[in-house]
């Protein structure tokens, strides 16, 4: 057998690895991402990144995986499924404003942890099989372009609305990447199938898919929600309706979601603390240590707890007007978080503003 027919039986046996470990689907990718890279700086000069200065930071190096892990030559992606099929249904718990919502991939373990464990798994089989070798996990943890990877590994397309799609489980799923030195043929890519369709872009709530395959940050409730750390803009927040981390609003919108596949996974199909549908005010009333006791284990711990705070006065605010709300804002229109403070305020006239006079 010839060397080249030595990496095509350890790609295969990756593969097979891979799903037995759990993975959904396994793809391997070169490290030519130039296009991407001008797409990139392109995105970073409009500034359509916003506060997230860690991309400006890395620049260039997310598209260049060599620089980033010398050596490396190959990106071997995991695709896992996160779908928890048993949540109660998003569509009933955004039309209800009392709610919180939360988007479906946070409402279950931490996938930093699942993922990265599991890749971390995966090398040790090739590790066994090869020797050492040059390599690197990632998820979600570093300047990673993690879509136009996996997009060129042939386990999905990118959609309009920028996340990976694949036909067989539309897009309610976690990547994540082992760098590598090691020669292995690359997977084909898959082709595109969104045609015509712009469901993605007419959903999203405060139009941040500003044209198809082009998102702007800034204007992202996921962004809102999570990774911006002040002041939430005022023109923005009555668009976030009740949702208090994340959106997945462009997903739900997806016709290819009709095909989605929930999650094997535990981690992932069990909801924590009821975070399927708990209300405004439960939430809201929660104190530091109740919000980290709740949030163990979870991607929500990462906002901490006065960024929950103020993503909660926000739903309040854009909630129908109600006693029990007004009463909970009320409470802690003194917070000792000016940022919270100023959040509350706003609900608070927002409740009032809209509350029902008696006759």
């Amino acid at each position: 057998m010839t060397r080249a027919q030595d990496w095509e039986a350890l790609a295969t046996r990756i593969a097979a690895w891979g799903r037995d470990l759990g993975f959904d689907a396994i793809g391997i990718a070169d490290v030519d991402l130039g296009p991407e890279e001008t797409r990139l700086m392109n995105w970073l000069a409009a500034g359509r990144h916003g506060e997230m200065d860690y991309m400006a930071r890395h620049g260039a190096t997310r598209a260049r995986p060599a620089a980033l892990v010398p050596g490396t030559i190959r990106v071997i992606i995991a695709r896992l499924q996160y779908w928890p099929e048993d949540a109660e249904s998003p569509a009933g718990i955004l039309a209800d404003s009392r709610r919180a919502y939360v988007s479906r991939y946070a409402l279950g373990r931490d996938y930093h942890k699942v993922l990265r464990g599991r890749l971390a798994k995966l090398a040790r089989r090739i590790e066994d099989e090869v020797g050492p070798f040059g390599h690197r996990v990632f998820t979600d943890s570093a300047p990673v372009l993690e879509v136009a990877l996996a997009a060129k590994s042939g386990i999905g397309w990118r959609g309009k609305h920028t996340l990976l799609l694949t036909r067989e489980a539309g897009s309610y799923f976690f990547l994540g990447e082992i760098y590598t030195d090691l020669p292995l043929p690359v997977t084909p890519p898959a082709t595109a199938h969104c045609g015509t369709c712009t469901a993605c872009i007419a959903a999203c709530p405060t139009g941040a898919i500003v044209a198809p395959y082009e998102l702007d940050a800034r204007r992202c409730i996921s962004y809102l929600t999570i990774e911006l750390a002040g002041s939430i803009p005022e023109t923005l927040r009555p668009l976030i309706g009740n949702r208090v981390y994340g959106c997945d609003d462009c997903q739900l919108a997806c016709p290819w979601n009709r095909h989605a596949v929930a999650t094997r996974e535990d981690d992932f199909a069990r909801v924590r603390h009821g975070l399927d549908g708990a209300t405004l005010v439960e939430v809201f009333g929660w104190t530091e240590e109740e919000f980290l006791c709740n949030t163990e284990g979870s991607a929500i711990r990462r906002i901490g707890y006065e960024r929950w705070l103020r993503n909660v006065a926000v739903a309040m605010g854009n909630a129908a007007p109600e006693r029990s709300m007004l009463d909970a804002l009320e409470k802690r229109a003194d917070d000792p978080s000016p940022l919270v403070r100023e959040h509350v305020a706003w609900a608070l006239v927002r409740q009032r503003e809209r509350a029902v006079t008696p006759g």
